[in-house]
């Protein structure tokens, strides 16, 4: 029992690094992506030059935010709650649902996986305008963002008592 608990205690301060990781990354290509709108005004309105590589960079930029950040709601069971049914909910019943969400929303990360890796690989020959990269780097946040995602949402399983207060949260 003991080895149990410290393997899931293990995984749950590697998940934890994890996360924080993608949620600086996140954070970071925020602000990359502001920083690089407020060029690419200035450049086409101000300096009348606009640059060909901002908007591309942009949009690949807050692909990738989106998809790794993802796993920071995960974490948090934020992001699919079914908040009546939840708080209603009590014992066995709450387990089940817990336990029912959490299986829907990895069978969601699974077809994400999958079709983001067919994705990567039948873009691998394109090239981005703008950037010159190849497309594959782009959409490669999909399954990236489903493994990160995946792993947060098994520590939220294990470990629910960072799950937050779903009423209070989303009242507004």
């Amino acid at each position: 029992m003991k080895a149990r608990s410290r393997l899931i205690s293990a995984f749950l301060k590697t998940e934890g690094r994890i996360t924080q990781a993608a949620v600086a990354f996140g954070t970071a290509s925020l602000a990359l992506a502001a920083v690089v709108g407020l060029f690419q005004v200035l450049a086409r309105f101000v300096f009348h030059a606009p640059a060909s590589w901002s908007e591309p960079l942009i949009q690949a930029t807050l692909i990738w935010m989106t998809y790794v950040t993802l796993a920071a709601a995960m974490r948090t069971g934020t992001l699919i709650s079914v908040d009546l049914a939840l708080s209603v909910s009590t014992g066995t019943a709450r387990v089940l649902l817990r336990t029912l969400i959490a299986i829907s929303i990895l069978l969601l990360l699974i077809v994400l996986f999958w079709f983001g890796c067919e994705l990567v690989w039948r873009v691998r020959f394109q090239t981005i305008a703008g950037l010159g990269v190849s497309a594959s780097w782009v959409y490669a946040a999909l399954p990236v963002g489903s493994v990160l995602s995946a792993i947060a949402l098994l520590a939220n399983v294990l470990d629910p008592s960072k799950i937050g207060d779903h009423q209070t949260e989303n009242a507004g």
